[in-house]
């Protein structure tokens, strides 16, 4: 059984303000959906008190937001392990700075997963099998996960698999060769779990080693 250790003030104040920033980001995505719908239904001018409230509402929320990252920015810089750890999953093509804080408060500064497995159970990308008795199913991910991190490493695996050459080649052959299409892209948020861990604990950037390929 393994100590539990109370995370840095840092990791807790990063957790505090990416709960803060979420909210924020639904709170503008919402008025974003309220105003195009208004401008749908009655057109600009003939709401011009509405348009004008909303777009003012949206300026300053993202305004706010603008804050917030900078501020978690500011948090990061300051802490020379947390800094690198931010700059080495960055490295990796597909995953963006907000997956990168997310993963490292999730992870307590990759303190709380002995190995990226652990954590692809926990993010609900990690296959189980489904059987019951003589009952032989499909292999499928658990729906008692973190939605939040899953949801993101779903954005990383279809931009990974968008501009990432590596990961293209390998998901269109997989889907050529008649698999399915969402288990592919579950293979693809482990691929990225998996580099994300490794990054992290070898403390250098990813090498995209099909550039060097003859």
């Amino acid at each position: 059984i393994a100590l539990f250790e109370m995370p840095s003030t840092v990791l807790e104040e990063l957790k505090r303000l990416l709960s803060f920033r979420e909210r924020l980001v639904k709170q503008r995505a919402g008025f974003k959906t309220s105003l195009g719908e208004y401008k749908e239904v009655f057109g600009s001018d003939e709401i011009t008190v509405y348009v004008g409230s909303h777009e003012e509402m949206l300026k300053c929320l993202t305004l706010q937001i603008d804050k917030i990252e900078d501020e978690m920015n500011k948090l990061i810089n300051g802490d020379e392990m947390l800094k690198n750890q931010f700059k080495l999953i960055n490295s990796i093509k597909g995953v963006g700075p907000q997956t990168a804080l997310v993963m490292i408060v999730l992870t307590g500064g990759f303190t709380m997963f002995r190995s990226w497995r652990r954590f692809a159970s926990y993010a609900g990308t990690a296959p189980f099998p489904n059987e019951s008795g003589i009952y032989r199913g499909k292999t499928m991910t658990s729906k008692l996960a973190n939605r939040r991190i899953k949801t993101l490493l779903t954005l990383c695996a279809g931009t990974s698999i968008q501009y990432n050459p590596e990961m293209k080649i390998y998901y269109e052959k997989r889907l050529s060769e008649g698999k399915n299409k969402m288990s592919t892209l579950n293979i693809v948020r482990n691929k990225l779990i998996s580099r994300i861990f490794a990054v992290v604990n070898r403390e250098t950037p990813y090498v995209d080693t099909l550039k060097y390929a003859a």
